[in-house]
């Protein structure tokens, strides 16, 4: 039996006959439909295999306010080298001369071993002639480039440096009629009614496969014997950091990686002896003046530690398994492996007893519970674990390892001062990484763009 067509239907149809391969937007001009029609038009046909739509993405670089500084001023570590080009310089007079930059000028130019310092002065050690990532920022300039117009091998040291490039993904659709459609009469008639046609397809409510997931993790830690606890979202830095031995100038705690509450503070942080101990802490072990007003600027938590720390320090237990779940924010470039705003999974086991070997079987019972087999564990340092270790997995797709969570025994350092007196185990981990590990995604922001088709189609069980 012939189909009945919608006219939005025939008016696209004939469209691609007379042009085969068109975008929603060409489709808008040559038809002289809304958006809106179009998208309605082209999920009819495809639901009749009438028409075929492919997705593509592309990556759009363009410079980000640091780059732009340096492509009119040069790169920081040039301009370090630029000053020393006539002989040994001091630093005191090189850091009023370069101002903020002079830091992350010093780390490059060492780490390549383009200079040679004592404590007092600065020289070149050797000169190079083209810079990593100066051909990148002289070829971008004011202008929008594709991936395909630049060396990415040159580009890459840019992409890791906060605000030098801007990457935007521009995502394009092309609609092409499918071979049974080509030929398709269009009756011009409205009054048959098909009586062949398929009923509508209903889609009942569901969870999200990303609260899916925290839902798993959560059942996970629970018949492992682990009880969850709750903190607030926002949180002072002296829980946040401080509390976990992170220093008060550490790179961090700076506003490019954290989100600080505008001109909000408080002053119950803790108690007046968490304070002290805290403090001299801080002050015989990394040798600063430690501040109390930075203590008690407030922020949006970047880990759910500080939720967990705090609870140890007011319970004191001498043994416990305890594990917290929720966001955390992070002020970073969006990509397709991080984002501002993500979930946390985190837990900790006290005991007098308890050691590394302990903790890395935790792991492995999560991971195998979880559906990850191949595991190993990678030495790293963390500011508020000693020793620290990174879990990597192996991820088919890939074809390779890659990080998942960290963990380690809190430092001394860190317990000692909150009264805190069993050795304590603590790891935690992004949730939307195992996501994308479980729903062979790789790009995390998949799960926030609302695709319903994705959504629909995902199986609940992985």
């Amino acid at each position: 039996m012939s189909q009945v067509f919608h006219d939005i239907e025939k008016k696209i149809i004939l469209s691609l006959r007379t042009i085969p391969k068109q975008t929603p937007e060409t489709l808008e001009k040559s038809t002289q439909l809304s958006p809106d029609q179009i998208r309605r038009g082209i999920e009819w046909l495809k639901l009749k295999d009438l028409a075929l739509v492919t997705e593509s993405k592309t990556s759009i670089f363009s410079l980000g306010k640091n780059g732009v500084e340096s492509f009119q001023k040069g790169l920081p570590e040039r301009r370090l080298l630029n000053l020393l080009q006539n002989g040994p310089r001091k630093i005191s007079d090189l850091q009023k001369e370069l101002g903020s930059v002079f830091g992350p000028s010093m780390g490059l130019a060492r780490k390549n071993n383009w200079i040679e310092a004592t404590s007092e002065q600065i020289s070149i050690n050797k000169l190079p002639v083209e810079l990593p990532g100066e051909k990148t920022l002289k070829l971008i300039g004011d202008k929008k480039l594709s991936k395909e117009e630049i060396d990415f091998n040159d580009l890459s040291g840019l992409l890791q440096r906060p605000d030098f490039i801007i990457e935007d993904i521009i995502k394009t659709k092309e609609i092409i009629l499918s071979d049974s459609a080509k030929d398709i009469e269009l009756s011009d008639s409205t009054g048959d009614i098909d009586v062949e046609a398929k009923v509508p397809e209903v889609f009942v409510a569901r969870t999200h496969p990303l609260k899916d997931t925290i839902d798993e993790i959560r059942e996970i830690f629970v018949t492992l014997g682990f009880s969850e606890i709750l903190g607030n979202m926002t949180q002072s830095s002296f829980w946040n950091f401080d509390a976990l031995f992170t220093p008060q100038d550490h790179p961090a705690r700076e506003l490019q990686d954290t989100f600080y509450l505008d001109k909000i503070s408080t002053k119950k942080i803790g108690t007046p002896e968490q304070i002290r101990k805290v403090s001299e802490s801080h002050k015989k072990n990394w040798r600063y003046q430690w501040d109390i007003n930075e203590a008690r600027k407030m922020v949006l938590r970047t880990h759910t530690t500080s939720v967990t720390i705090k609870h140890l320090a007011e319970t004191k237990p001498d043994e416990a398994r305890i594990f917290s779940l929720g966001r955390v924010f992070r002020n970073e470039k969006v990509s397709y492996k991080h984002l501002v705003e993500f979930n946390q999974v985190e837990g900790v086991v006290v005991g007098k007893d308890a050691s590394l070997r302990n903790l890395m079987g935790i792991q492995r019972e999560f991971y195998k519970r979880i559906g990850i087999t191949k595991i190993k564990f990678w030495p790293t340092f963390f500011p508020y674990t000693e020793p620290s270790l990174q879990t990597m997995v192996y991820n088919e797709k890939l074809g390779k390892w890659i990080e998942l969570f960290g963990m380690g025994i809190f430092r001394p350092e860190v317990t000692k001062p909150l009264g805190i007196t069993k050795p304590v185990l603590a790891w935690g981990g992004g949730i939307e990484r195992i996501a994308m590990l479980k729903y062979d995604l790789n790009d995390v922001r998949e799960f926030y763009n609302n695709n319903l088709g994705w959504l629909r189609s995902t199986t609940k069980c992985q």
